[in-house]
């Protein structure tokens, strides 16, 4: 990411350029993101295809003013980061479902950055850490998101936990953007994909969270929770303009993915 690039991208979070790549500039810079760019997967439902190189990312947040998944917002921020100075590694994780099971391989992306320890900065899990978790501790993390914990497997994995639960099996293994293509078709495509069963866009507020979940606005402010249906279409392109600075020509549709039959067995 050349110096303009990084600039822009600096703008768009508004935060000004780190004096140097400390764990306060990254603490901060991972709030401002998490504030500043949705966690979306509105063109999975625009039928677009999502292209995971770095150019294709950039242009889509700093061009476009749109958000992304996790492969897109962490693939960026890790983007980003190295420009700033950082060491970063991306590193892959399979993300855990409601029964215990983990998903596919490089179902997530996550990247680690190495200051005098060893952090998690994690921009594209939606609902997770406001602030970088330290990757060499194993006891409690608190954290405006839950408390976190780090549990090494004897495998040599280790399971991020949320509030006692377990959220993904990170892997320890360094990796590439391009090695996360096949999981990132794989999410926009499989009727299995959580990713393909509604469109859904959110990002937290600096007191709660503001959601489209299909047609349903969801707005929190502490312990207050406020839900509307977003029937009419124009209000659905209203709100996503108004909460999160992105303008559609259309609207987010359900349809069945691409190269797969309407139903499964």
């Amino acid at each position: 990411m050349d110096h303009n690039r990084a600039n822009t991208y600096l703008a768009l979070l508004g935060a000004d350029r780190p004096a140097r790549p400390d764990a306060a500039a990254l603490a901060d810079l991972q709030w401002r993101h998490l504030l500043a760019i949705p966690f979306e997967n509105l063109d999975i439902h625009l039928g677009r295809a999502i292209t995971l190189t770095e150019e294709a990312l950039l242009a889509k947040f700093l061009d476009r003013r749109r958000g992304g998944f996790c492969y897109e917002l962490n693939g960026a921020f890790a983007a980003l980061l190295r420009a700033l100075g950082y060491r970063v590694t991306v590193l892959a994780a399979r993300v855990y479902d409601d029964e215990g099971t983990v998903g596919i391989p490089y179902d997530h992306l996550a990247p680690r950055v190495d200051l005098e320890h060893p952090w998690l900065v994690d921009v594209g899990f939606g609902r997770f850490t406001h602030y970088p978790l330290r990757l060499d501790l194993r006891t409690d993390q608190a954290d405006p998101g839950g408390v976190f914990r780090i549990v090494e497997r004897a495998d040599g994995d280790l399971d991020v936990l949320r509030d006692g639960r377990p959220q993904y099996r990170l892997e320890t293994r360094a990796r590439e953007l391009r090695d996360f293509a096949a999981g990132c078709w794989w999410h926009q495509t499989s009727p299995a994909s959580h990713f393909t069963r509604a469109p859904v866009c959110s990002r937290p507020t600096p007191t709660g969270r503001v959601t489209i979940s299909d047609r349903t606005l969801i707005r929190t402010n502490g312990a207050d929770r406020h839900e509307e249906q977003l029937t009419d279409d124009k209000a659905l392109l209203a709100a996503y303009r108004d909460h999160f600075d992105i303008t559609l020509e259309a609207v987010p549709a359900r349809t069945p993915p691409v190269g797969f039959p309407a139903t499964t067995p």
